[in-house]
């Protein structure tokens, strides 16, 4: 038995090469995601044998399947930027209703009340109880 056929292939990298990153194609992208695809619990061992994590994987995964993996790669280029005319301020309202703003209430027992819009709520809540106890 050769003892060859145990180990996997290493990557030497140079000195200089330290912090190096690997680009890989889309194309080999694609064919590497389909690859984990086949057979169960594929996803480790297609990483292991291409030397990138599982993370990176499963980033590629994701973007296969959601049909975004072999796109335009936009970190390598300019974004078209469009400018646009500015809305104009959105109008404010005041949260206090207008001094003589009025509430018209109509009670079940047929009565009728106009309350002033500032009236506070507990106040209203003892007019209720006066003029309509239940």
């Amino acid at each position: 038995m050769s003892c060859s056929s145990v180990f996997t292939p290493i990557e030497l990298f140079a000195a200089e090469d330290v912090g190096r990153r690997r680009h890989w194609s889309d194309e080999d992208k694609i064919r590497i995601v389909e690859e984990s695809f086949r057979g169960h619990r594929q996803g480790s061992a297609t990483a292991r044998r291409y030397g990138i994590s599982r993370s990176l994987l499963s980033l590629w995964r994701r973007a296969y399947r959601e049909g975004t993996l072999g796109g335009p790669d936009l970190d390598d280029g300019f974004v078209p930027l469009v400018m646009e005319e500015a809305a104009p301020p959105p109008v404010e309202r005041s949260a206090q209703p207008p001094e003589d703003a009025r509430i018209d209430i109509a009670l079940p027992n047929g009565r009728r009340m106009t309350i002033p819009a500032t009236l506070p709520p507990a106040r209203l809540a003892a007019l209720l109880a006066v003029v309509d106890p239940r």
